[in-house]
């Protein structure tokens, strides 16, 4: 598959096609999207990506096909952290509702763009360094291990050094300007404060690929099936933050089981070259196992404390 042009080309033109028809069509006019809207948009998605797990499993066998289907449901657990920065970047930010789905339609494409450049340097250093999963799978395990056993921080998006540097390179207007990016005042062309979240919403992006990516070579280096199931988890990562943002808090376990899914993969990338090898069929099951367990206990140990509002800070 990785070997056929036709394929790349196709799936790309696909995904473009899908773009254009969100975009173009159902969200031509900005409006807040509703909680009906982004759940039938979250399992049209989810369709797609089963549908084309289907063609995978007709054309290439059901070897590929589990390994795509691993791959989307270990890129579509972690992308739960990144719904929980969306979620504090429109709120500390108070971007309008009318507005946080073209901020996510833009940031997502960056962030395809971001990810196939990474998968490729990925796949790139796997062919040429064969130890550089051993890398991979230590920093996944050291990094589950500080997902597991590090409390909740707060986070100052107005820290940010990039969006610092972004302040000095370029003015930035006090308030929105519609959902406009730019604007031109007084001969100056500003940014507005919806570009400055769109620039934070693709550096959390990623921040978060350098986790999931490692993560999904650890089930397989087939570049066309890491890149396939990277990319249909992050089309639905919009709709899905739009179903999931009133009710993150309620799973508050779930970051720890996603901290104990990345050291599980972090040690089944170390075993793969050993007699100690995890069958794909397995680590899905325990995968699946992991972030159920992590539910349930959220919702039978329901979070007591409450998580302190974050105010909207001005720009200028």
């Amino acid at each position: 598959m990785t070997e056929q042009p036709l394929l790349w080309i196709g799936f790309n033109l696909f995904v473009l096609a899908m773009l254009a028809v969100d975009l173009g069509v159902f969200h031509r006019t900005a409006h807040a999207v509703t909680f009906r809207e982004s759940v039938a948009w979250t399992c049209i998605w989810v369709v797609l990506a089963l549908l084309f797990n289907l063609g995978i499993w007709h054309f290439s066998g059901s070897q590929k096909a589990l390994q795509f289907f691993t791959g989307y449901l270990i890129e579509k657990s972690l992308s739960v952290d990144n719904v929980f920065v969306f979620a504090l970047l429109f709120s500390y930010f108070a971007v309008p509702a009318t507005y946080q789905h073209k901020v996510l339609f833009w940031g997502i494409l960056g962030a395809l763009v971001m990810r196939a450049i990474m998968i490729v340097l990925g796949a790139a250093l796997i062919a040429k360094f064969a130890w550089i999963i051993y890398v991979f799978g230590g920093f996944l395990i050291l990094t589950g291990i500080k997902m597991i056993v590090k409390r909740e921080e707060e986070i100052h998006p107005e820290r940010n050094p990039v969006v610092k540097a972004f302040k000095k390179l370029m003015p930035v207007t006090a308030d929105y300007r519609q959902d406009r990016f730019f604007v031109r005042e007084d001969g100056v062309r500003k940014a507005t404060p919806l570009f400055v979240v769109l620039l934070l919403v693709e550096i959390s992006d990623v921040i978060f690929a350098v986790d999931s990516i490692p993560a999904i070579f650890a089930v397989t280096t087939d570049p066309f099936i890491v890149y396939t199931s990277n990319v249909f988890a992050i089309l639905g990562l919009r709709s899905l933050y739009f179903a999931l943002a009133g009710v993150m808090d309620k799973f508050h376990y779930l970051k720890i089981g996603l901290g104990v899914v990345l050291t599980f993969v972090g040690v089944k990338m170390i075993l793969a070259h050993t007699a100690w090898k995890i069958d794909t069929l397995i680590s899905l099951g325990v995968i699946v196992l992991i972030l159920l367990a992590s539910v349930v206990m959220s919702l039978l140990r329901p979070k007591r404390r409450v998580l302190p509002a974050v105010s909207a800070q001005p720009l200028a």
